[in-house]
């Protein structure tokens, strides 16, 4: 039996708090927690006391191998950076580490949100596609892309569902080791959840738990690229021009969180409790892909820059950067 980890050091307490307080917003924390093993040893081994991060400290902490390849230096960076912002944000005097060993590439690609508009077509053509016996298309798809834009999952994690995932009575999705390696559970709304009850009845009276939830006519997983081309037929119908640039199945998603943040701003929510929800929602591990739809919200909407600035102008990132590297 694997022994568990006996937390050393007078960050250890705080470590502990800040590991609960991420797997409360439905990350798994793993690799990450195991970063933070290391440098709770390496804190206690080095004899600091009390709560200090220097940067003295970890510049030897994080670069003292030269051995260690760009990609650990990042993780470590990444790890530290958050648990030094948390100790900051709960009044500890201390250094915030940088994130600086990976410089992201900014994104040429602007994310396309539909309008209500193009999503009514959208939907209307994929529901009135004509029926066809060689595959399941008119059952699953209408279902399908849905549920991408009602719940901005990635095309991805839709498609790793399985039957037993799905809970008509708590209208909920549980995805299992989704990016980052990370289980989360997904409400959706009443109208989605019976959507889906009904095609759940229709198209698995013989399944059973791990038969996949959105099947290819085989029984088997359906294919990202065929559900592409299936994307891009429907678009082509209803009239919405696609380029080498887009739009992109994952654009539903981004248009999923654009709309809930411009619903919540014309609502009068308070986006500061708002957004660590979206956040936990859409299965980001920081804040920082959640604020790249503030800055799009803003963009897209004018009318309501005054109010997104307002709550967040310190934290909108400039430009179109995007840690949705999916």
């Amino acid at each position: 039996m694997k022994e568990s980890y006996i937390w050393k050091s007078d960050l250890a307490e705080l470590i502990q708090i800040f590991l609960t307080e991420k797997r409360l917003c439905g990350f798994k924390f793993e690799p990450q927690e195991r970063e933070l093993r290391h440098f709770d040893e390496y804190y206690f081994q080095n004899g600091y006391k009390s709560v200090r991060i220097t940067k003295p400290m970890i510049n030897n902490y994080i670069y003292e191998s030269v051995f260690d390849r760009q990609a650990t230096y990042y993780l470590k960076e990444r790890i530290l950076h958050e648990f030094s912002s948390f100790l900051k944000s709960h009044g500890f005097m201390t250094y915030v580490v940088p994130i600086k060993s990976r410089n992201l590439k900014k994104s040429s690609y602007l994310p396309y949100i539909f309008s209500k508009e193009e999503l009514k077509r959208f939907f209307t053509t994929v529901d009135s596609h004509p029926k066809t016996s060689f595959t399941n298309r008119n059952i699953i798809d209408p279902v399908l892309f849905r549920l991408l834009y009602g719940s901005g999952l990635r095309i991805s994690e839709a498609l790793s569902l399985h039957c037993k995932d799905y809970d008509f009575s708590s209208a909920t999705l549980t995805l299992h080791k989704a990016k980052n390696n990370k289980d989360r559970l997904v409400p959706i709304c009443n109208s989605l959840n019976e959507k889906i009850h009904t095609f759940y009845l229709t198209n698995h009276k013989f399944s059973n738990n791990l038969t996949i939830l959105f099947n290819s006519p085989t029984g088997g997983k359906l294919d990202v690229s065929t559900a592409y081309c299936r994307f891009r037929d429907y678009l082509l119908k209803a009239g919405i021009p696609h380029t080498v640039n887009g739009p992109r199945m994952h654009d539903l998603r981004h248009t999923y969180a654009v709309h809930c943040l411009k619903h919540w701003v014309l609502s009068g929510e308070e986006l500061t409790n708002a957004l660590p929800y979206l956040s936990a929602y859409m299965g980001h591990t920081d804040f920082r892909a959640t604020q790249y739809y503030l800055r799009l919200t803003a963009d897209l909407y004018p009318d309501i820059l005054s109010k997104v600035e307002a709550a967040f102008g310190d934290v909108i990132p400039e430009g179109c950067d995007q840690d949705e590297r999916e």
